[in-house]
């Protein structure tokens, strides 16, 4: 058995995100994705595999203490991606279809959580089965995509936020 490649570091850049960062930038934008986020239980995280070949997995998501959470059972496939290369893409289950609410992608990095003392308080306030493995989410972009109006007269809208940058509004 070969040794994993290290992980791909992240682009160059301003640091990633965390969830109360998105929150100060645009409380509307960040409670509209959260929303999304809410609404079903859940959703569908992206990351990569020991060849670099990409895998889904069904995830749930938790907002706790100012940030995005995702957790799993151990032993898991997911974790040990999640390790191996912390990047991911996460799409937000999208209901049923009607795009009402819009649409929610996020990508980073998931960070595992390592510290005690917070796995404690979290264990303590959420009480996860377990054990279980506990990943914060580090954010390069969040993205919202929304259908204003109906019919033929139905503008598509896309607003993104990364890091250093202010949340940018597309329209077609």
């Amino acid at each position: 058995m070969s040794a994993s490649p290290p992980p791909t570091p992240l682009p160059p850049g301003p640091p990633p995100l965390r969830w109360s960062e998105v929150e100060t930038a645009d409380p509307g934008f960040a409670a509209a994705v959260l929303a999304r986020f809410t609404a079903t239980k859940h959703h569908v995280l992206a990351c990569l595999t020991r060849d670099g070949s990409p895998r889904v997995w069904g995830t749930e998501v938790d907002r706790w203490r100012g940030d995005l959470l995702l957790g799993s059972m151990v032993p898991a496939r997911k974790v040990d991606d999640l390790r191996r290369d912390p990047r991911f893409a996460l799409h937000a289950n999208p209901g049923d279809g009607s795009m009402a609410g819009g649409d929610a992608k996020l990508t980073g990095r998931a960070v595992e959580v390592t510290d005690e003392a917070l796995l404690a308080a979290y264990t303590d306030e959420r009480r996860p089965p377990p054990p279980f493995v506990l990943f914060r989410l580090e954010l390069t972009s969040v993205v919202l995509t929304e259908l204003d109006g109906e019919g033929e007269a139905a503008v598509l809208r896309i607003r993104s936020l990364a890091p250093g940058r202010a949340v940018r509004t597309v329209t077609r």
